[in-house]
């Protein structure tokens, strides 16, 4: 069952009681905090109004250790801090081909959850309205923003 509230639509159990909404982080939404001095899971929290449960997948979290640890001096730095925001996420180990990009894992694995994505990635962005996952993004560097009914 779902109702909705301010625009949202929240899923409900029969017996009444809700689902706690899971929400894909992309690891490039991680560095939103540092470049526009935003809290992402107070933002998320304010524009769902509901909990939800962020996840970040293993192929995604996989890659902010490599650029903590091989990236140029300051992506380390960038990259470190966002591993920090990492750990308020659930990680969620995925098998990723060895053809295949954090992308196209996120895709497979927002479209059997039917979960929102978190991303600023105007590509993945695109790609998952095309499959109608809805996302959640930065708008104006100011705000966040969901396309699609959650």
């Amino acid at each position: 069952m779902k109702h909705s509230h301010n625009g949202i639509t929240i899923r409900q159990l029969s017996n009444g009681k809700r689902v706690t909404l899971k929400i894909i982080i992309d690891s490039n939404f991680l560095f939103v905090p540092l470049q526009f001095k935003i809290d992402i899971f107070e933002g998320m929290m304010t524009l769902l109004n509901q909990r939800f449960e962020p996840i970040i997948l293993s192929s995604s979290y996989d890659e902010l250790k490599k650029m903590a640890e091989k990236g140029p001096p300051k992506l380390r730095k960038q990259a470190s801090i966002a591993l920090k925001l990492a750990e308020k996420c659930r990680v969620v180990n995925v098998e990723k081909s060895r053809e295949g990009t954090n992308d196209d894992v996120i895709l497979r694995v927002a479209g059997q959850w039917k979960s929102p994505v978190a991303t600023n990635d105007k590509v993945l962005r695109q790609r998952l309205r095309d499959i109608s996952i809805p996302v959640i993004y930065l708008r104006q560097k100011s705000r966040l923003e969901v396309e699609g009914s959650i």
